[in-house]
């Protein structure tokens, strides 16, 4: 029996003293100490597996650099890269294990890389795990590293990676709400400012108003990205670059760029770049801004769908799911609650990036684990919660034509239209007196002798009130081109008197 639980497991030393790692693990003592360290998030590092593709860039960038200068023999070089490739694709990330939230400055995380990474190349030679003597996880996996300089690195390669998905989806949104946009087009509506009844508009307007705000946030996360290009790989512990050989610093930077196909450059000053985190500050607050819009477009659905009775109900959500357990038939807008559920959490993420990102002391940052975690995370949500409001709600919005009819021709908005031709105090009066005795605006002009017919209903025409050409019909942007516009079908009716 002792025999075989032997077996199951191997015995490896750390400076603190022996662990028993069960043989089967890829990881080794520095990362089981971690494991019992942070128990708090109870969410291992793999969760976010672009973060643990773009160490396993950053440790093969290092490997091919130390094998150009001849740092590290070609042999274990080798060994590590092919392991780095099988990680890059998906293998071995149940094996990242250590939490998200954690001490050291993410030394963890870079320990949990190392031993994985040289475990790995181990077995790729036909050793067995915990071989050390043949690779080790600091002598030649971690060669000319330390984790000041990969684990930043990596942090911004997989922001970029990350980005990539959470693009694609705004991208997706906004030409979803480009669709309704003029699906809608001919639908005329009263606008509101301050929850009060303002001028008439199309419904078409309104939700192509929320795709131009959504391509302008993909402009702004692009910009964004780019302040990430610059990394500190070769500072090593504070910048000074001890330990990393003659030439290390230019190889590994063109081997990275290499890799992951992203445009990096060596930061000027190292000692600056591995203090300062400022760059994160920057990244969240553009992901804060994506999500609060996202949240506020979400509201004006739920706002606009109120009811189905006794609120605004203009438009119709998708009926996803029973919204009562006491009130039969009630169904709620679940999905736009869910997105600004997640723009809350975005936004509260931010602030613990600006509180941690303040709280680096002299040479080093030692809570970017938590910036990690909580932009990570903000990128994650944010790509779902648009994918879900574009799947489940946004495509399947229906307007309700005649309601929106009904309350544009008895709207007193329209005497914004006549106020030019009739004088502002004149229509101040006409629509105090339509609101006091539910009249129509068109009905007391004609009474009055203000405007006859004919003249009355050419002013207003349901496009011109949207400021909208009638011969040419509502005017659309192009999804993927916010300058260019094309003209979508119109279906004006005369205004009723």
């Amino acid at each position: 029996m002792t025999d075989y639980l032997a077996a199951q497991t191997r015995t490896e030393t750390d400076s603190i003293g022996s662990l028993e790692i069960p043989a089967t693990a890829y990881w080794g003592v520095h990362t089981a100490r971690a494991h019992e360290n942070f128990p708090i998030a109870r969410r291992p590092i793999s969760v976010y597996p672009d973060f643990i593709r773009a160490f396993a860039c950053v440790k093969q960038a290092a490997a091919r650099a130390n094998l150009e200068i001849g740092a590290l023999d070609e042999q274990r070089a080798i060994l590590i890269d092919r392991a780095c490739e099988e990680i890059k694709t998906g293998m071995l990330h149940d094996q990242f294990v250590v939490g998200v939230v954690q001490g050291g400055a993410g030394t963890s995380t870079n320990m949990n890389a190392n031993e994985v990474i040289t475990n790995r190349a181990l077995e790729l030679a036909g050793h067995p795990k915990g071989d050390y003597a043949f690779i080790n996880p600091n002598d030649h996996t971690n060669h000319s590293q330390s984790t000041n300089d990969t684990y930043p690195t990596a942090i911004k390669i997989a922001l970029a990676f990350s980005l990539d998905s959470l693009l694609e989806e705004l991208k997706l949104l906004s030409e979803s709400f480009a669709a309704k946009g003029r699906e809608f087009s001919h639908i005329v509506k009263v606008g509101r400012t301050q929850l009060q009844d303002a001028v008439p508009m199309t419904l078409g307007q309104e939700f192509n108003a929320f795709a131009v705000t959504l391509r302008e946030d993909i402009e702004r996360l692009q910009e964004a990205v780019t302040l990430l290009r610059e990394v500190n790989m070769g500072a090593t512990a504070i910048g000074t670059g001890i330990n990393a050989p003659k030439g290390y610093k230019e190889a590994v930077i063109k081997h990275l760029r290499e890799i992951t196909d992203l445009e990096l450059v060596t930061a000027g000053d190292l000692v600056e770049s591995t203090s300062d985190t400022g760059v994160f500050i920057t990244f969240s607050g553009a992901l804060k801004r994506s999500a609060l819009k996202l949240s506020k477009i979400s509201n004006d659905l739920r706002l606009l769908s109120s009811g189905p009775q006794a609120g605004l109900g203009e438009i119709n959500l998708p009926a996803r799911q029973a919204g009562s357990s006491i009130m039969p038939g009630k169904v709620n807008p679940v999905i736009p609650e869910a997105v600004s559920q997640v723009a809350y959490a975005v936004a509260g993420s931010d602030v613990t990036v600006s509180m941690a990102v303040e709280a680096g002391q002299l040479q080093l940052n030692a809570f970017e684990p938590i910036i990690a975690h909580s932009i990570f995370q903000s990128i994650t949500w944010l790509e779902r919660a648009c994918q879900t409001l574009r799947v489940n709600c946004v495509d399947g919005i229906t307007a309700n034509e005649d309601r929106l009819e009904d309350m544009v021709s008895r709207s007193v908005t329209v005497i914004t239209a006549l106020a030019p031709v009739i004088g502002y105090s004149e229509a101040a009066k006409l629509a105090k007196e339509a609101l006091a005795t539910n009249a129509k605006i068109s009905d007391l002009v004609v009474s009055r002798g203000l405007l006859g017919e004919e003249e009355l209903s050419d002013l207003l025409q349901p496009l011109k009130l949207a400021g909208l050409a009638p011969e040419t019909g509502a005017i659309d942007v192009v999804p993927g081109n916010p300058e260019k516009t094309e003209p979508a079908p119109a279906k004006a009716q005369p205004a009723k008197k």
